[in-house]
């Protein structure tokens, strides 16, 4: 029997995002670990908020967020925002119900940057490190990425080693070739400035209009 296509909304919800969220999802354990260095940062919090006044964004919430930003490579806070509203799992993981509402762009960033010049970012990454169950995973002579959430932010050609050694990197295929001196040139009209093409003028009931003629471009050779 086919299934009616009927709209399924209801008034009412019976189903929490931890209700939603796989147990074996990996965010369930980042989210323990993330915990954890939040509450041991909890006196910090307090020197930078004020005793009265109108209460801001929780900064657990914020850094949680931020984390969010990172694993899943969300270009802007704007975009960060609205997948944040829509995302039950960005919901659950930061500690958001489903329906509470979501932060205005302009009041993140100056809630972000309060936690930037206080220093927590880097207090952050060391109460995480401090951990017992990151301990294990820790070597001063390598490290491992687990990098199926994690976008390439960085070109292979910036990975040098330890010790200095290795050529420096090559220019990126969107640069413009280095010129050596006295050496000949050849740009193709990719690598180079293309020049405009004049508009001939063109006679139109007595009197004379600027025609629209297709640009080409040509490849320019220097010495």
């Amino acid at each position: 029997m086919r299934g009616g296509d009927r709209n399924t909304g209801a008034l009412f919800s019976y189903v929490s995002c931890e209700e939603r969220v796989a147990k074996d999802h990996p965010l369930r354990a980042i989210r323990e670990i993330t915990n954890a260095a939040l509450a041991a940062l909890s006196p910090e919090f307090e020197k930078l908020y004020a005793r009265v006044g109108r209460p801001s964004i929780a900064p657990e919430k914020l850094l949680r967020v931020l984390l969010l930003q990172a694993f899943y490579s969300v270009r802007s806070e704007r975009q960060l925002m609205e997948q944040l509203d829509y995302n039950l799992l960005f919901r659950w993981f930061v500690g958001l119900g489903m329906d509470a509402p979501i932060w205005d762009v302009t009041v993140f960033t100056k809630n972000r940057e309060r936690l930037v010049e206080g220093e927590i970012a880097s207090k952050f990454m060391a109460a995480v490190l401090s951990q017992p169950r990151v301990k294990e995973l820790l070597s001063s002579e390598h490290f491992s990425v687990d990098g199926t959430l994690i976008e390439a932010w960085a070109s292979m050609k910036s990975f040098r080693p330890k010790d200095g050694s290795g050529e420096p990197p090559t220019a990126g295929r969107n640069s413009l070739p280095r010129r050596r001196p006295g050496a000949s040139a050849i740009f193709t009209a990719k690598s180079a400035v293309m020049r405009r093409t004049p508009r001939p003028a063109i006679r139109m009931h007595g009197s004379i209009a600027r025609g629209r003629v297709r640009r080409q471009s040509w490849p320019i050779w220097g010495t």
